[in-house]
Parts: structure tokens; C-alpha cells; sequence
């Protein structure tokens, strides 16, 4: 299902980084999240909910660009 808030999201398991792509173009890298929140965030029915709940303030992130 698209999200309204997400625009793009991967996950790197080596490095267990989040990397989310919100509508608005910015990129934002969160840190030491494990598989298994990554794998939650793809199977969520709502990606800005499960978003807000579970990542947005649980990790460390680094803003990365804006396309």
C-alpha cells in the first residue's frame, strides 16, 4: 500500500540502517535498528503509523540529502 508520509525505504542488515525517503525528499538514515522493526515497516498496513510508533524517536538518525 503507498503511504502519504513515505516515499521510499531500505534497509541495509549489515549495518542495520533504516533508510527512509519521506515525500518532502529528504533522506534520513536510522541507526542500530533491528531486522525485525525493518520487516514490520514493509509489512505495515499504514508505513506513517508504523513510522511514528515504532521508529520516529526509538532511533538514532542522520539526515542525509534532499532530492
Amino acid at each position: 500500500m503507498p503511504s502519504s508520509v513515505i516515499k521510499h525505504y531500505s534497509y541495509e542488515s549489515t549495518k542495520r540502517i533504516l533508510y527512509i525517503t519521506f515525500v518532502s525528499g529528504i533522506t534520513y538514515a536510522y541507526k542500530s535498528v533491528p531486522i525485525d522493526i525493518a520487516n514490520m515497516l514493509k509489512a505495515a498496513g499504514s508505513k506513517g503509523s508504523y513510522f511514528n510508533h515504532f521508529i520516529k524517536g526509538h532511533f538514532k538518525y542522520t539526515k542525509l540529502r534532499k532530492k
